[in-house]
Order: C-alpha cells, then structure tokens, then sequence
C-alpha cells in the first residue's frame, strides 16, 4: 500500500466503505493446441481430505442480471455522433442522454448490474491524476470533457436500484500501432497526467497488433494497482472487474518479452510457468489493495470460458482448444480456490451444441469449481451472436437465436451455484437481428405490470 499513499495521500483520510474482442477470444479459445502445456499449479485434493469450505455468504440478494458496456473504440458508448457536436455543452447533453437512454432501457429489461467500461486502454473515463482523459470523450487524448462519465453513471445507476461495476482493461495502451496513434500518444507529454507510453517507454510493448504493457514488470503491476485504488478510493462502486485481456497476443504478434523474462523469471522452469506468476501476482496485489480500501467493494475477472482441456489435466473441462491457462497464463482456477476473487464471470459464447465447448458441459464445470469456495459465478452469455448466420453454430439463428439463449439463461437460474448471467454487450440489446431476444429478456426479468 505505501506507494498506493505515496501517490494519493488523501486515500488515508477516505473510510473504507468488464466484450471488446469477443469474436477474437471465441476464435482463439477454439483454435488448436500445438505445444505441450504444463501440468497445473493446483491440483485438486483428494476426496478424503479436503477441507470442509466455508460457507457462501447468505444469497438474500437477488441473482445478477448484468450487461457489460463497452466504452472502447466506442462500441456501446459514447455515440459517436457527439464528437461532432456543434459546441461541448451539445456533446455533454447528447452522450449524457444517450447514456440515461440506455440505464431506461436496462433497468425496463431488469438488468441490474452494469459492467462499465472505464479503462477502455491508457486512458479514464473518470479525473484521473494517473492516466490522461480518454479520447473516446472528446476524440482527442487528455481533452478534458466537461463532465465525470463514471459519476454521472453511478448517480444514475443507483437512482435506479442498479449496481455499476467498473471495468478495467489492466494492460491494454491502444487498440492500434499506427503512426497516427502514435502521435497522438505522443502528444500527451505535455499534460498531467501523460500517457504511460510517453512516461514509461521502457514498459511498453507490441504484442496483438496493439501497444500493451509488460507484465512481467514489477513497477507495472504496482501501476495499475493505483489505478483501480485510485477509483475504489473516490467513487461509490459496487465492484471492479478485470476482463480476459491479461497476457493478449497473437502468433504474429507475440509479446516481446524475452529480456524481462532474464531480469525476473530466472527461478522458473519455464517461460510460461513465469508468466502465470506474474498474472497471479497482479490478482494477488489488487485483490489486498481493494479490501484494504473499501471491504465492501467486489472484485471479480472475466476470463476466457475455457480453463484448461480435460486431455492436458485431470481438473480440466471435457472440451478442446485452447485455454486461458495455456494462452492468457492466467490460473483462473486457481484464484478461485484461493479466495482472491468475489466472483468470477467465464465467458460461455457457445451453444449447446458446440462440441468444442459446450455450454452446460462448461456451465457445469465452473458451478463444480466455485462450489467449495466463497466466489460467487456469474455466466457471461454472447448476446452478440443471437440471431447472426453461423454455419459451425446455427443455433443462434434458429427462431433468431431465442431459444438458445431462453436455454441457457434458465440453466444459469436452475443450477446451484451459478449466481447470475452477464450479457455481452449493451448495443447488440438495440440490433434488429435481437429484438425477439430483447422481448424473452423483457417477459423474463422485467417488471411486469
């Protein structure tokens, strides 16, 4: 925590008190395996001598129906129509309105929990003194747009009885490496705060096609600690929430991290042993920090749905592809039995169907895995594929994709230990293609007159 204080020393007078890339993540988590993965960290105990768990916290809340929004690239919000705005006072009223338009229509579909997105990359949708204002406010990094989004929402949400969880893209710079990001980037050496791209090169990588930071860096995991302290301290938030994007690259784009792995890793037997550590200890560090600061505050990770495959471990998913502990080095499993989360929300994007990955194959699995622990599951649904043409998945356009989706929201609802269902995302809730599954959402957990 001391360079948490050394940072904000006013976090010392404060009481204590996540998609974007889906069709990337879907087609990774299916593609095949090439390498021989590692055996796991954590093994499950042997039947005899596990210990009897703790209880779960008393269920009088009711389940979560929750929405992520997506404020990167401005896929649900802010429309982009309000950077044109004739004057800033215009642009502040059309993506205010916008936003309560949206809080209406969830609340009248009774979603009660909202994923709001408020670290799309290296930049806030809130008054940062560590990142500089996003540019998805204003289309241009650092400028200042008038108004608090993540205020404005909380206020908002809670007026409504909703909870707001804020969503954070731990390592993320850009979404692009083009040299026109790069200036604008640049650009923001001038203001306070800048960019970590201009302040801290040196963490700065290129792996996916994107700018990321290095999380092999100890100074970058401390960074983006005082980021979410930073909010959890100065705002009511129900929740924090990290989405899938831990380590994120592709076969043509890999992370380079290869002098990080001779400064730090070489106490590993392997580079990918390394790098989980690295995951674990972020999850480690932000999950103290938040119950230092603020115990009520939940702190959740959306992984990737696929944990490991039962043909690489025994504690495995009967599924096949790849899987967040091979390709994302992130131990999901893991944090679970170890208490670090509050919950945790698997990223289901696939039918009853997908042989791959089925859907109550792996629904079940994560109910088996929480079942012993204090983390609540929350199921995040792909909303985003209701009603498109799919030749590998045509469930999704049988009756425009409703009873698939009816299916596997009332297994959610039936199952013990699924606690909850996450559609992704907010704007395909306004798409032609939705609004027969828009209806079934309303009849089913709306208020009903």
């Amino acid at each position: 925590m001391e360079f948490i204080i050394a940072l904000f020393p006013e976090y010392l007078r404060i009481p204590p008190v996540k998609k974007a890339g889906a069709l990337i993540v879907a087609a990774l988590l299916l593609a095949n395996c090439s390498s021989t993965p590692p055996v796991s960290l954590v093994t499950p105990l042997p039947p005899d001598t596990r210990p009897t768990p703790p209880p779960k916290p008393a269920q009088g809340h009711e389940p979560v129906r929750g929405v992520w929004l997506a404020t990167v690239s401005r896929l649900d919000w802010p429309p982009v129509a309000s950077l044109t705005a004739g004057s800033p006072a215009q642009r502040i009223s059309q993506q205010k309105e916008a936003l309560l338009a949206k809080l209406n229509k969830l609340q009248n579909l009774g979603i009660n929990t909202v994923f709001f997105q408020v670290k799309p990359d290296g930049t806030a949708l809130w008054p940062s003194k560590i990142l500089p204002w996003s540019d998805m406010l204003t289309g241009e990094i650092g400028n200042d747009p008038g108004y608090d989004p993540l205020q404005f929402i909380l206020d908002e949400a809670h007026k409504r009885g909703m909870k707001v969880h804020a969503w954070f893209n731990p390592y993320r710079v850009s979404v692009n490496t083009k040299p026109s990001t790069v200036s604008q980037l640049n650009r923001t050496l001038s203001l306070h705060p800048a960019s970590v791209f201009v302040l801290h090169r040196d963490w700065v990588r290129t792996a996916g096609d994107r700018f990321v930071l290095d999380p092999g860096i100890p100074e970058v995991r401390d960074w983006i600690t005082s980021i979410v302290a930073e909010v959890v301290a100065r705002y009511p938030i129900d929740g924090v929430q990290f989405d899938d994007y831990f380590y994120a690259e592709t076969a043509a784009s890999q992370l380079n991290d290869g002098q990080t792995l001779r400064q730090y890793g070489q106490a590993f037997a392997s580079k990918a042993d390394w790098r989980r550590h690295n995951t674990q200890l972020l999850i480690e560090q932000v999950s103290r920090t938040i119950k230092q600061l603020k115990p009520g505050v939940e702190f959740g990770v959306s992984p990737a749905g696929v944990w490991r495959n039962l043909s690489h471990d025994p504690a495995g998913s009967d599924t096949r592809g790849a899987a967040a502990y091979d390709e994302s080095y992130a131990d999901t499993r893991r944090w679970v039995q170890q208490g670090l989360l509050d919950y945790i929300a698997p990223q289901l994007y696939w039918p009853f169907s997908r042989s791959a990955a089925r859907y109550d194959v792996l629904a079940k699995w994560w109910a088996d895995v929480v079942k012993p622990t204090k983390t609540q599951l929350y199921i995040g649904i792909a909303l985003y594929k209701v009603g498109e043409p799919s030749k590998i998945e045509p469930d999704w356009t049988i009756n425009n994709g409703v009873p698939e989706l009816k299916k596997q929201i009332e297994m959610n609802e039936s199952t013990p230990g699924i606690a909850g269902t996450i559609l992704f995302r907010e704007n395909y809730l306004n798409q032609p293609q939705t609004q027969q599954a828009v209806d079934y959402l309303r009849s089913h957990w709306g208020k009903q007159p």
